[in-house]
């Protein structure tokens, strides 16, 4: 027998109704909204930046560095999804722009970002199916570990990086990206690499500020980066072709929203991929009476994320005390795997 094919993942398969007309208005596409963020971005980066200038030589470098990569490295992340959508300005020349140097940020070549994540979007959080499912399920706290470290993104980037530069396409490579779209992502790979190695041979040369102003601020933002994005599904349920059972929301401040690309709303935004960061907030108060409620803030629920692992890596009960949680998440003793990282 044929294995059934699984739904597509959308508003419809979830059972979430809205206006026709309320989508179109919502879907409308500015582009001075992601223009006022992105100067709000650098001018951030700016002030980090100094501080970082005027800490050298002190032990308050570190903190300053690890400030300077939040700012970095999570609004990275946000822009470079939410331009890989092509939602985030009118002029798509602007989108395409803004993709590729976030990308260069994030570590991935801007077309493999962006046509895996329209498969995460198709099949999202389908086991073996989902091109950008980041760990194993059920999570440990060793996965837990290797995906905030940065270490599991690191290795996988620098994979797709080498397979596309030398064009030994994986299967999953040529699953998401042919003809055309995969000459240019093989052309940006290879560009990206330059840009990376130049790196190293520019200090060589006594050129060092990209080092402490990039290269180290990257690596210690990065784990607030994934914190973020390791509750956008984990400890939801596989194979649903409902985005409310797989994808989670969760309550935050207004840094939270903005380092974050209002990404906080992220059932909402699984719902309705093509409205744009700035009008989620109006899309939330238009479904929200369908939807269950945000989880706790920011870490409030990554604290219980990881008591939940801990709790499964001892083989104790994990029952999740105030996030939502699926079921067969839910476990006492040893547990079955349900999913294998797809990144």
């Amino acid at each position: 027998m044929t294995p059934k094919k699984p739904l597509i993942t959308n508003a419809a398969s979830s059972g979430i109704r809205l206006d026709r007309d309320q989508v179109k208005q919502l879907t409308q596409r500015r582009d001075l909204p992601g223009l006022v963020y992105l100067a709000q971005w650098v001018a951030a980066l700016a002030l980090t930046s100094t501080a970082v200038w005027y800490s050298m030589g002190s032990h308050w470098i570190w903190l300053a560095m690890f400030v300077h990569g939040i700012l970095l490295s999570v609004p990275a992340y946000a822009l470079s999804h939410e331009t890989a959508h092509l939602s985030v300005f009118r002029t798509d020349r602007l989108n395409k722009i803004v993709l590729w140097i976030t990308s260069l940020f994030y570590m991935e070549e801007p077309l493999h970002r962006r046509y895996t994540h329209a498969n995460h979007h198709a099949y999202t959080w389908h086991t073996g199916k989902d091109l950008q499912m980041p760990f194993d399920t059920p999570m440990t706290f060793r996965g837990w570990l290797y995906e905030i470290s940065g270490l599991s993104m690191l290795i996988f980037h620098t994979k797709v990086l080498w397979a596309l530069s030398t064009k030994r396409y994986t299967p999953t490579i040529l699953s998401a990206m042919s003809g055309k779209r995969l000459a240019e992502s093989t052309r940006n790979a290879r560009i990206m690499v330059l840009i990376y190695l130049a790196i190293p041979v520019a200090a060589y040369y006594g050129i060092t500020w990209p080092i402490w102003f990039v290269v180290i601020p990257h690596f210690l933002g990065t784990p607030v980066m994934l914190l973020f994005t390791l509750i956008q599904h984990v400890e939801l349920q596989e194979n649903s072709p409902s985005l409310v059972d797989s994808t989670r929301s969760f309550r935050t401040n207004w840094l939270g929203r903005f380092l974050y690309a209002n990404m906080n709303y992220h059932c909402e935004h699984h719902l309705y991929p093509l409205v744009p960061f700035y009008s989620l907030p109006a899309l939330n108060e238009l479904v929200r009476d369908q939807l269950p409620e945000p989880d706790p803030g920011f870490f409030r629920t990554n604290l219980e994320v990881l008591d939940v692992v801990i709790r499964r890596s001892l083989h104790r009960n994990t029952k999740a005390r105030s996030i939502r949680q699926a079921s067969v998440h839910i476990t006492e003793g040893r547990f079955k795997p349900i999913g294998r990282a797809t990144m």
